[in-house]
């Protein structure tokens, strides 16, 4: 059997790569020209990629993700399901978009409370003032061998930007928070250098992190809301 040599082999795979990406390209650009050409109130996009699905393209705006055609004639908002490996791919597609990289956040700014052995870790995003945050309070008493980052964003008006500076700057915070949050034991008048505060709404916009409690765990997957301890538990154990 005659064989071709290994570059040409390796050229024609080159050229074929080079091809495709090049054709990538200018089907992004006529997506993104039509979309911003048609529907000026549609934000800045900031990634478009294709999906498995022939001729479906993947929009991404942030942590939103859209879908249309291969000219930009359609846009869908919704899920994209794999019906034979039965996979919701939009939804694996954002728990990429939105993960966080736990190593990076900055714990000197968070308030740390542990229980037993606090080997497992994550990070709570909270408000004083939010009701699920308490209700989240009370499903973490029900956990082990735990340690939680609560990182105060006060974003539920000015009777919350008081209580977290109140609580931040205690002499004990973790028992303040949890005196707050658990017993309803208001927290004492305090004053302090609220940067850190300032530094979490920040972090907090980065993330796009709008609602309270937003839980981040260890694997980086960024989860919303009072989750049951049961899925907590759930959620720990995946994360390692």
């Amino acid at each position: 059997m005659t064989q071709l040599p290994t570059f040409r082999l390796a050229s024609a795979t080159l050229a074929a790569c080079l091809l495709f990406a090049a054709s990538a390209q200018a089907q992004e650009s006529v997506i993104r020209k039509n979309l911003a050409a048609r529907m000026s109130e549609l934000p800045a996009i900031d990634e478009v990629q294709p999906t498995p699905m022939k001729g479906l393209y993947e929009i991404r705006i942030g942590t939103d993700l859209f879908y249309t055609d291969a000219e930009g004639n359609y846009l869908i908002q919704g899920n994209l399901l794999d019906t034979r490996a039965q996979k919701n791919l939009t939804q694996e597609r954002l728990a990429k978009v939105t993960a966080i990289d736990f190593k990076s956040l900055p714990v000197k700014n968070a308030i740390t409370l542990k229980r037993g052995n606090g080997k497992r870790q994550m990070a709570v995003f909270a408000d004083p003032n939010c009701g699920y945050c308490k209700r989240f309070e009370g499903e973490i008493e029900k956990l082990d061998n735990v340690t939680v980052h609560v990182y105060l964003i006060p974003i539920l008006g000015q009777d919350s930007v008081t209580k977290t500076r109140n609580i931040w700057c205690a002499k004990d915070k973790a028992a303040t928070w949890s005196d707050w949050m658990l017993k309803g034991k208001a927290p004492a008048q305090a004053s302090c250098n609220t940067a850190a505060i300032d530094a979490n709404v920040a972090l907090a916009q980065k993330y796009r992190i709008t609602g309270t409690p937003t839980v981040v765990f260890e694997s980086g997957r960024r989860v919303p809301g009072a989750i049951p301890s049961d899925q907590l538990e759930q959620l720990l154990s995946d994360a390692n």
